[in-house]
């Protein structure tokens, strides 16, 4: 059992990059394509389960992503607002794409953060 742990322990290392650039790839290119903020965040979110359940890596500290992800929620209300009061639609079309990624920026992230906190109240609580 120790060989096994071992392989998947190096896979899941040596996959761990290549999952957070698809995860940003997707949060990234949400305003062109199907997909976004809700989908790159919960690939995101694999990262943190698969550090855990392959790595066995339990220095994850839920009070930090806690704090994150309730930086991100504010971060979400705030951005339409600013946008909207400040009438950049309309004195800077460009800046459209830039609110669409920002958006989806702070959405994944907030995902990404959300359903990490859902799996480790899980793991470590036990559901309670």
């Amino acid at each position: 059992m120790k060989e096994n742990s071992e392989i998947i322990a190096r896979v899941i290392g040596i996959m761990h990059p290549f999952i957070l650039l698809f995860g940003f790839y997707i949060i990234l290119n949400g305003h062109k394509t199907p997909g976004g903020g809700f989908q790159g965040g919960a690939i995101l979110s694999a990262v943190f389960m698969s550090r855990y359940l392959g790595l066995s890596i339990q220095d994850i500290r839920m009070n930090i992503l806690q704090v994150l992800e309730k930086a991100f929620f504010i971060l979400i209300m705030i951005v339409p607002i600013v946008f909207v009061l400040w009438e950049f639609k309309t004195r800077f079309p460009f800046l459209n794409e830039f609110y669409l990624i920002t958006m989806n920026v702070l959405i994944g992230l907030k995902v990404g953060c959300g359903l990490s906190i859902i799996f480790f109240t899980f793991v470590f609580d036990g559901g309670r």
